[in-house]
C-alpha cells in the first residue's frame, strides 16, 4: 500500500533536548518512530539541525570568536559527528541512510536542482531515508536563522511531500508568547497565514540552535502554498511523529493551499527566461498535448542554444508554434547526439542516461 511522502525537521533544541550535546536517548526514540512509519510503507525524509552544537560538543565546548567561520568550523566538526549519530540508531532496526549537504543555492540551480531530486527518489524507492543538513561548512553568505525551516520547505516541495513537521520545543504557535504570558492558548489551525500569524510569532528560542517561531511560519507559508500542509509540533512529546503521521492533531496545523500540487511546484521551478528550443515532430505534439505524455528523444527534430540540464526550454512544433515550457534532463550537446534516437540507445551514445526520456512530463508546463 502507498503511504505519504512525509518531509520532518527537527531543530537543534529537539535533539539536544535543552543540553549542550545531542540527546541519544531521545534521538533514539525519534528513530524509534520513523523506523515503525518506514516499515509501515511512509516515505520519510529528515532535515536535521544540531552540526554546530555537535562540533561544540565535540570539542569539548572551546572559546571561539563570535564569526562566521568559527559557526563554520563548528559545522564541519558536528556535521560527521551528528550523522554517526543518525546512522548507528537507524543501524539498529537494520535501516539505511543516505546523507545529502545542500544549501539555497542547490535548490534554485536548475541542473542542481534536478541531481538532487534525482538522488532523493532513487533513496526513497530504494528505501533508504535521506538525512539533509544545510551545507553550513562551506556557506558563502552568513548563517542566517533558520535555513533548516526554510530548507525543509523546498525540500518537501522537491520530493513532492504530502506534509511537513518542524518538530520544536514549543506546543506549537500560540497566540501571544507563552514564556512570558502563562496564559497564551494554542492555535491548533491556522487556515491562512495572515500578518497577525506573523506578528504574533516571536524570535528563536534557545541559544543552541539559529531557529525561531518566525522562520517555521515563513517556512510554512512557502510550503503551504505549494500544496503541502504543514505541522508545527513539540519534538519531546511521545509518538509524536507517528501520531501525527496517523492524524492526531497535534501542535498547530496550517491547511495547505486548495490548488494542483504539481502545477503549483512547477510555477516555482520555471520562473526563468527560456536558454533554448527543442523543436519536436507531430508525433511528440500529439504525445505531449493529447496524451499527457513526456517527450523522448526520437520525437525531437532539432535543438538550438547552449544550456545545461534542469535550464528551462521552449518546446516548438515544426510549423513554429511554442507547446510548452520544460526542463530537459539531458544538456543540450547531449540532445544533439540523441535526437531522433530511440530511449533504448542514449547510454550506448552518451556513456551514461539519466532516464528513458529527454523531458518528463512533470518538468513542463503546457502554454495556453
Amino acid at each position: 500500500m502507498n503511504k505519504k511522502t512525509i518531509v520532518v525537521k527537527f531543530g537543534t533544541s529537539t535533539l539536544t533536548q535543552g543540553s549542550p550535546k545531542l540527546n541519544s536517548p531521545h534521538m533514539m526514540e525519534i528513530v524509534r518512530q520513523i523506523a515503525q512509519l518506514h516499515n509501515d510503507g511512509f516515505r520519510i525524509v529528515i532535515v536535521t539541525s544540531g552540526a554546530i552544537a555537535a562540533g561544540r560538543h565535540y570539542l569539548n565546548h572551546p572559546q571561539l570568536p563570535p564569526t562566521i567561520a568559527s559557526k563554520q568550523l563548528l559545522a564541519a566538526v558536528g556535521q560527521s559527528q551528528l550523522i554517526q549519530a543518525w546512522e548507528k540508531l537507524f543501524a539498529i532496526y537494520d535501516i539505511h541512510i543516505g546523507q545529502l549537504l545542500l544549501t539555497r543555492a542547490d535548490i534554485e540551480d536548475r541542473e542542481r536542482f534536478l541531481n538532487a531530486r534525482d538522488t532523493l527518489h532513487a533513496l526513497l524507492d530504494n528505501h533508504i531515508i535521506p538525512v539533509i543538513n544545510e551545507n553550513d561548512a562551506v556557506a558563502t553568505a552568513e548563517i542566517k536563522v533558520g535555513d533548516n525551516d526554510n530548507l525543509s520547505a523546498l525540500v518537501a516541495i522537491l520530493v513532492q511531500a504530502e506534509q511537513l513537521y518542524l518538530l520544536t520545543d514549543q506546543q506549537g504557535l500560540f497566540d501571544s508568547d507563552p514564556r512570558k504570558n502563562p496564559g497564551a492558548k494554542l492555535i491548533p489551525v491556522v487556515e491562512q497565514i495572515t500578518d497577525h500569524i506573523r506578528s504574533i510569532a516571536g524570535g528563536s528560542g534557545t541559544n543552541l540552535g539559529t531557529g525561531g517561531m518566525m522562520t517555521k511560519i515563513i517556512a510554512a507559508d512557502v510550503a503551504t502554498r505549494s500544496g503541502i500542509e504543514t505541522i508545527i509540533a513539540p519534538g519531546n512529546r511521545p509518538n509524536v511523529i507517528a501520531d501525527l503521521a496517523y492524524e492526531q492533531n497535534i501542535g498547530t496545523k496550517f491547511i495547505a493551499h486548495q490548488s494542483d500540487r504539481l502545477e503549483s511546484r512547477k510555477q516555482w521551478l520555471f520562473a526563468a527566461p527560456s536558454a533554448g528550443i527543442i523543436t519536436i515532430d507531430d508525433g511528440a505534439k500529439n504525445a505531449i498535448l493529447e496524451q499527457n505524455k513526456s517527450l523522448l528523444p526520437a520525437g525531437i527534430i532539432n535543438v538550438e542554444g547552449l544550456f545545461s540540464r534542469g535550464e528551462v526550454v521552449k518546446i516548438r512544433t515544426q510549423s513554429g508554434k511554442d507547446i510548452a515550457l520544460g526542463m530537459p534532463r539531458y544538456n543540450s550537446d547531449a540532445l544533439q547526439l540523441i535526437k531522433g534516437r530511440k530511449s533504448a540507445d542514449i547510454e550506448n551514445v552518451l556513456g551514461y542516461e539519466y532516464g528513458a526520456v529527454a523531458m518528463h512530463r512533470d518538468d513542463m508546463i503546457i502554454l495556453s
